[in-house]
């Protein structure tokens, strides 16, 4: 029997909770944008507190300027940063990162951690595949 959110939601499961694993699951999404190649870096800076646009832009190396736009726009969508405009000459646009932000941002640091911590053995083990891939 479904539960009442799973009425309410007919992507649900029974439990009224989501599967990743089904294709119209809308968890997916979440995940697809958490695995874009800006959003976490973004989210990351964000958690030490409100930035710039041009701010960002200079932290993260090799983004184009739309592509952290469309990032930024998403993540905005997604209720994870909050975009505020001071009516300054020219007006300055602050990015911020909302509660539901903070969680993720709190969420992605062991994340974090562990891709700086275990870089090397991830580099030395690219290596060995590579070189093993080349005598093949």
């Amino acid at each position: 029997m479904k539960t009442a959110d799973a009425v309410l939601d007919p992507l649900a499961d029974e439990d009224g909770g989501f599967d990743v694993y089904a294709k119209d699951c809308p968890a997916r999404m979440v995940l697809n944008r958490l695995a874009d190649k800006w959003a976490l870096l973004i989210v990351k800076l964000l958690k030490g507190g409100p930035l710039r646009f041009n701010q960002l832009r200079r932290e993260i190396e090799g983004v184009s300027q739309k592509a952290l736009s469309q990032t930024l726009r998403r993540l905005e969508r997604d209720g994870l940063v909050d975009r505020r405009v001071f009516a300054t000459v020219p007006v300055t646009v602050e990015y911020s990162l909302t509660e539901l932000g903070r969680t993720l941002a709190e969420a992605f640091e062991p994340l974090a951690d562990w891709a700086h911590s275990h870089i090397r053995e991830v580099l030395a083990a690219q290596s060995r595949y590579d070189a093993v891939s080349e005598a093949a």
